[in-house]
C-alpha cells in the first residue's frame, strides 16, 4: 500500500511540475507497469481531429511498435478495437488472448513482434469525460481477475486527474500572465490531494478523511456506503437528510454517478435542503458517497475539486479495508476448516493459531450454523458474514465466525459477554441465547431474506462433532420449511438423538437397511414409492391429503402404501413402525436428494 501511495504521490507531483503532457503520460505508463506488473504499458489519447487514438506515452514498448501503431496501423475511434471500445463505453475491455480475437487481426502481426498475447484497456475518466485509455500488455495468455481490473481502474482514475492537471498546465503555458491564478488554483488542488493521501499514510481512516475534507471546504462532511449507512461524519449531522431522503435524492439522477460533486435535493440555487454528492467507485461498483451541504453561497471550484480528490482517497481506503477483511476472513475460514475436519480435540498448534486471531478455543463453545433461504446470492452471504463478524467483535472471549461448506458457522464461547452493556431487544426475551443474537443480526443485515439458525451445545472433544450435529439439525429444519427461527437438537426429538450418533455412517446404514427394498423397487420399476411415503408422513398419514399433494387418485395411494408395507415388512397402522420409517426417510433425505 505504501508503494502505491508513494507512486501516486510522484504522479501527482509530476502533473504539476514543468514536465509536458507526453512526459506525464509516459510516467503514467511506467507507474502502471511498475505497480501492476505488466510487461508493457501505453497511454492512448485522441488525436486533434478526434478520429483515431494514438499512443502518446509508453513504457517497455519499442519505438518501432509505437510508430507502426500510430502511422501504419492506426486505431480508428469508429473501429471495434479493444481501446476504441473502452474509450466509447467508458468501461474496461480485457482480452485474454489477442490471437483468438477476430477484431484484433489488424494488429496481430505487430503484437506478435512486440511479444504480447494478453491486453487490457481501461478508460481514463475525469469530470465524466473519457480522456483516453490506459493499456496494459502481458507476454503470455492471461486471465484478468475482477480485483486486478479494480486496481487498474483505480490507478486509471488517479492518472486521469494527473492528465487533466497536466493538460491544464500545458494550456496555461500558452496563455498570458493573467491566467497565473488558475495555475495556482491547480497547484492548490494537487496539494489538497497530497494532504488527503497523507491521511491514509497516517492510518487516519475514513474519519480522518472526513475531518480533513471538512477543514478544507469549511462545511460538514458525511461519508456513507452504497446502502446509505453512515461510515464517517465530520461536523453537524443535522445538516444532512436521513438515509431514506439521501436515497430518494439520487433516484433518476444520472449526473450523480461520478466523482465530480453535483447538487441534489432542494432547488438548484442552493436553497432549501440542497446537498452536494460525490460518488466513490471501485471499478464499476459504487462503494460510498461523500455528501456536504450547499449552504447559502455557491461551492468554490477548489472545494469541488477537493471533494473529487477525496472520493479517490476514500476508494483507496475502502480498497485497503476490503483487502484486510478478505485476508482476515480467509485466515479464520482456514482455521475453522482445520478444526471441523478433526475428530479429536484441537492440537496445540491449532490453539496457538486461534489465539493469534483473538480466539480462545480451550474454552467450551457451542456450534451455530446459519443458512439463507433459497438460492441466496454471494453478496447476501458477504453482507451476512460481515454483520455476524461485526457482532462477534463486540464480545469477549471473541466468537469465531467464518464461511464453511456454504454456510455461516459460528463457534461461540459459553463465557462470551458483550464488551459494552446492551439493552435487551424485547421485554419477553431479556437474556437471548447466542443463537438468537446471531439470528437477529442476520435478520437486521438482510431484511426480507428468510434465515434459519441451528445450534448444538458443546460436545466434549472435537469441534467437528458439534458442527456435524448442528448442520444436520439445520438441514432438517430447512427441509421442513422452518425459517426465521432458532432450531436446537432438542427441538427435533428422536431425530435429534439420531444426529448425535457418533458415527454418521451408522445413520446412512440405518436408512438403507430400512428403505433399501423400497429404493431398489423404485429404481427397477420407475415407481415413486419413497416419494409417496414421504408425502404420506408429511400429510400426517391422511391418505386423501396425500393423494391431493401428489395429484393422484386415493386408490393409487392405498396401493402404493400396501406395496411399501410388504417391501419393508412394516405396518403403517403401527405407531412404532411409522416412527421408524419417518426417521429412516429423514435420514435418507439428509444424505442427498431422492
Amino acid at each position: 500500500m505504501l508503494t502505491w501511495l508513494d507512486a501516486l504521490g510522484v504522479l501527482s507531483a509530476a502533473a504539476t511540475a514543468d514536465a509536458d503532457v507526453e512526459q506525464v503520460l509516459s510516467l503514467v505508463a511506467d507507474t502502471a507497469r511498475t505497480l501492476l506488473g505488466f510487461d508493457f504499458c501505453g497511454v492512448l489519447v485522441p488525436d486533434p481531429p478526434r478520429d483515431r487514438l494514438r499512443i502518446a506515452g509508453w513504457s517497455g514498448l519499442s519505438d518501432d511498435y509505437v510508430e507502426r501503431v500510430n502511422s501504419d496501423r492506426p486505431i480508428q475511434l469508429d473501429s471495434t478495437s479493444p481501446s476504441s471500445r473502452a474509450f466509447h463505453t467508458g468501461t474496461p475491455v480485457a482480452i485474454r488472448d489477442v490471437t483468438a480475437e477476430p477484431e484484433f487481426a489488424l494488429w496481430a502481426g505487430i503484437a506478435r513482434e512486440q511479444g504480447y498475447r494478453a491486453m487490457i484497456a481501461v478508460p481514463l475518466i475525469a469530470h465524466n469525460e473519457v480522456l483516453g485509455t490506459l493499456n496494459g500488455y502481458y507476454a503470455p495468455i492471461h486471465t484478468f481477475t475482477q480485483h486486478a481490473v479494480q486496481r487498474m481502474t483505480l490507478l486509471a482514475n488517479h492518472a486521469a486527474i494527473a492528465l487533466t492537471s497536466a493538460n491544464r498546465l500545458d494550456e496555461l503555458r500558452s496563455l498570458n500572465v493573467s491566467l497565473l491564478e488558475q495555475r495556482d488554483a491547480l497547484r492548490r488542488s494537487e496539494q489538497i490531494h497530497q494532504r488527503l493521501l497523507n491521511v491514509t499514510l497516517r492510518s487516519g481512516g475514513l474519519d480522518g478523511i472526513a475531518a480533513t475534507l471538512r477543514e478544507l471546504i469549511g462545511r460538514p462532511v458525511l461519508i456513507d456506503d452504497a446502502r446509505h449507512g453512515v461510515l464517517a461524519l465530520a461536523g453537524d449531522g443535522d445538516r444532512f437528510p436521513d438515509a431514506a431522503l439521501r436515497a430518494s435524492a439520487l433516484e433518476g439522477n444520472d449526473d450523480a454517478a461520478g466523482s465530480t460533486p453535483v447538487l441534489v435535493g432542494g432547488d438548484h440555487d442552493g436553497e432549501g435542503d440542497s446537498v452536494f454528492v460525490s460518488t466513490v467507485r471501485l471499478g464499476s461498483e459504487v462503494v460510498a458517497r461523500i455528501w456536504f451541504p450547499a449552504n447559502d453561497s455557491p461551492a468554490d471550484p477548489i472545494d469541488l475539486r477537493a471533494v473529487e480528490h477525496g472520493s479517490l482517497v476514500v476508494a483507496l481506503e475502502l480498497l485497503r479495508a476490503r483487502t484486510a477483511v478478505e485476508v482476515e476472513h480467509r485466515l479464520r475460514g482456514e482455521l475453522l476448516a482445520d478444526l471441523l475436519s478433526s475428530r479429536t480435540a484441537p492440537p496445540e498448534s491449532l490453539l496457538l493459531r486461534a489465539q493469534r486471531l483473538g480466539h480462545d478455543l480451550s474454552l467450551p463453545h457451542v456450534a451455530i450454523v446459519a443458512a439463507l433461504a433459497g438460492q441466496a446470492d454471494p453478496r447476501s452471504y458477504e453482507r451476512a458474514l460481515a454483520q455476524v463478524s461485526k457482532l462477534a467483535s463486540g464480545y469477549r472471549p471473541r466468537p469465531l465466525v467464518a464461511m464453511h461448506a456454504g454456510h455461516i458457522v459460528v463457534l461461540w464461547p459459553l463465557e462470551a459477554t458483550p464488551v459494552q452493556a446492551q439493552p435487551p431487544a424485547s421485554t419477553s426475551d431479556p437474556h437471548p441465547t447466542a443463537a438468537t443474537v446471531v439470528l437477529r443480526a442476520l435478520e437486521a443485515s438482510l431484511p426480507g431474506v428468510a434465515v434459519t439458525v441451528a445450534v448444538c451445545d458443546h460436545v466434549t472433544g472435537a469441534y467437528g462433532d458439534s458442527y456435524r450435529i448442528a448442520k444436520g439439525a439445520l438441514e432438517i429444519a430447512v427441509r421442513a420449511g422452518r425459517t426465521n427461527t432458532v432450531v436446537t437438537v432438542e427441538d427435533l426429538g428422536i431425530l435429534g438423538l439420531l444426529l448425535q450418533i457418533d458415527d454418521p455412517a451408522k445413520l446412512s446404514d440405518f436408512a438403507l437397511r430400512t428403505l433399501g427394498p423400497v429404493i431398489d423397487y423404485d429404481a427397477n420399476h420407475r415407481t415413486e414409492l419413497v416419494a409417496t411415503l414421504r408425502a404420506y408422513i408429511s400429510c400426517r398419514r391422511d391418505r386423501a391429503a396425500t393423494a391431493t399433494a401428489l395429484v393422484i387418485h386415493p386408490n393409487t395411494v392405498a396401493q402404493r402404501l400396501r406395496r411399501i408395507e410388504k417391501l419393508c415388512n412394516h405396518d403403517l397402522d403401527d405407531p412404532a413402525s411409522v416412527m421408524h420409517l419417518t426417521a429412516a426417510v429423514t435420514v435418507h433425505d439428509l444424505a442427498g436428494p431422492p
